[in-house]
């Protein structure tokens, strides 16, 4: 997992639970659009299905990258 840098005075990025669509989970961050976010860890894990790439997670962001895309980096996985 990548060290993820954390602004405590943000308002805009925080820790999230989400379910992230992906077939790897080796990736450190994730484009906005593989990602869904959910209220609560039971929720994120209620809503997993491995079978279609769907993988509980913690989740940092959103934040812009060089590219211009928004991602959100992983935090950790919940499963």
């Amino acid at each position: 997992m990548p060290n993820v840098i954390v602004d405590l005075e943000s308002k805009s990025l925080s820790e999230r639970f989400a379910l992230i669509k992906s077939p790897r989970r080796n990736r450190p961050r994730y484009p906005e659009g593989c990602v869904t976010l959910v209220t609560d860890e039971a929720g994120a894990r209620s809503g997993a299905n491995p079978d279609k790439n769907l993988h509980p997670a913690i989740v940092y962001g959103p934040s812009h990258s060089s590219e211009g895309v928004r991602v959100f980096y992983l935090v950790r996985w919940l499963d």
